[in-house]
């Protein structure tokens, strides 16, 4: 009897677990997309005199990271990749849940060859970021885009850094500088948001604070950001918010 009770207990928990592991499975590239999004920051930022300048850092509103871009070219360039978004929330500038991004196209020179780069930038503005959580811009068209200076240095660069709604940089081969993502699309990758949260949410939905609940995946994330910045930014989801909601009664 206690033989059988115990086969018993096993399909059970067999069948509870079955579906968390399917679960797990089904979102483990969008979790590891988050996870090297995490490990790229750190080591950027670990190299001050070579990284993302503090003063620029701290004025985002937004940052993006797609790890292990791929430029794919033969006299014309561009690029390809996915990645991952996040946004300060409320007012004491701490980072919230991850909605998924996709980049693509875009003018990198005369190039011959592919190589695969992790592209980096930083939303500088509310208003940059409403575009951002669009379903799909251009940079450079839709919203001014500029490569990112780099060091602390660059801290005084000039105006033209601090007027631009987005500043880009890439990292390849341990050698991280500004680069311009001009006339790339950046758009919301909505299958990954869906199994990332099973789910439809729109980025809308995910970086407004409060509306949907962040990942585990993402704790490292926000956590590296934070530690890096963790005040700053004007936050944009009320302003984001009340666009939406007066497209919306249009």
């Amino acid at each position: 009897m206690k033989r059988w009770g115990g086969l018993l207990m096993l399909v059970l928990l067999g069948l509870v677990s079955a579906p968390v592991a399917r679960a797990r499975i089904k979102t483990r590239k969008e979790n590891n997309r988050i996870e090297r999004a995490a490990l790229i920051i750190n080591a950027i930022m670990q190299a001050p005199d070579k990284g993302i300048p503090q003063d620029f850092l701290n004025r985002a509103v937004c940052v993006g990271v797609i790890p292990s871009a791929k430029k794919l070219a033969f006299g014309i360039g561009g690029t390809y990749g996915r990645g991952v978004l996040v946004c300060r929330q409320g007012g004491n500038g701490a980072w919230g849940a991850p909605s998924m991004i996709m980049v693509s196209g875009g003018s990198w020179g005369l190039q011959i060859g592919g190589e695969a780069s992790d592209v980096v930038f930083i939303v500088m503005s509310p208003e940059a970021a409403e575009k951002v959580m669009g379903t799909n811009l251009k940079l450079g068209v839709d919203v001014s885009a500029a490569a990112g200076p780099v060091g602390r240095l660059a801290e005084a660069s000039t105006n033209a850094h601090f007027n631009a709604g987005i500043l880009t940089y890439s990292r390849s081969r341990g050698l991280f500088a500004g680069m311009s993502l001009s006339g790339a699309a950046l758009k919301a990758d909505q299958n990954a948001n869906l199994k990332l949260y099973g789910r439809n949410f729109t980025p809308h939905d995910i970086l407004i604070p409060g509306k949907v609940k962040s990942p585990a995946s993402a704790k490292a994330l926000d956590g590296v950001l934070g530690k890096y910045s963790p005040h700053g930014g004007k936050p944009f989801s009320q302003k984001a918010e009340g666009s939406k909601q007066k497209a919306e009664k249009r």
